[in-house]
């Protein structure tokens, strides 16, 4: 695959963070929406769901695009072996920041990528220990940063980096929801080093929502 052969490259999320990791690539891409359930599996390890998600969504897209590249991602927080997902209203990120104050945690960040020839996911783990938080200090982060869709509350590309007394990754941008570390081995595996990439037209296209039912 030559500069000239740029295959079609779609990110299976409506993240704007994700969108925001995937430009610093400089490859073109588009967004297109996945629909599946979020939910736990029973049973279900916080790393399994977060690998089944990343590969469902990205499965999803591919199945409407076969010939297109499609990344999908998923990342769920291990506490005490119990996952963490968004918590959408004020009230649960509350509850969330509370239970995790003084904690140490595992964010899993799992990435798959296929295209027509292959089928590739990993998981990379973010392990970061919380500062013990007042109630008072996680209503002032709460109220500034609304982080209502950020796994576990924690938004660490913002303010919530100051709710981190430690962080430790091979790839530190797994904690913000794509790991670009990984995903870049696994474009090349494909054809598609950025580095042999680059374009200056990688802003991303419309994003494609699913269908009213």
């Amino acid at each position: 695959m030559t500069k000239y052969d740029m295959p079609d490259l779609i990110l299976a999320s409506s993240s704007t963070y994700r969108q925001a990791q995937l430009r610093t690539l400089s490859l073109p891409f588009r967004c297109v929406v996945p629909e599946i359930s979020e939910d736990a599996l029973p049973y279900e390890s916080p790393a399994g769901l977060a690998r089944r998600l990343a590969l469902q969504k990205a499965q999803a897209i591919a199945k409407q695009f076969p010939d297109s590249i499609v990344i999908g991602a998923d990342q769920v927080l291990n506490h005490q072996l119990n996952p963490l997902g968004k918590p959408m209203t004020h009230a649960r990120a509350f509850e969330q920041l509370t239970q995790l104050s003084g904690q140490t945690v595992v964010f899993h960040s799992a990435v798959a990528l296929i295209s027509a020839q292959t089928q590739q996911i990993r998981c990379v783990d973010c392990r970061a220990q919380f500062r013990t938080l007042t109630p008072a200090q996680i209503q002032a982060y709460l109220k500034h940063e609304r982080p209502y869709d950020t796994a576990g509350s924690a938004k660490a590309e913002g303010l919530g980096i100051t709710l981190l007394a430690s962080l430790e990754s091979n790839d530190p941008s797994a904690i913000i929801g794509l790991p670009l570390i990984a995903l870049t081995d696994m474009l090349s595996r494909i054809g598609l080093n950025p580095l042999e990439h680059i374009s200056s037209h990688s802003t991303i296209t419309d994003i494609e929502m699913p269908s009213e039912p």
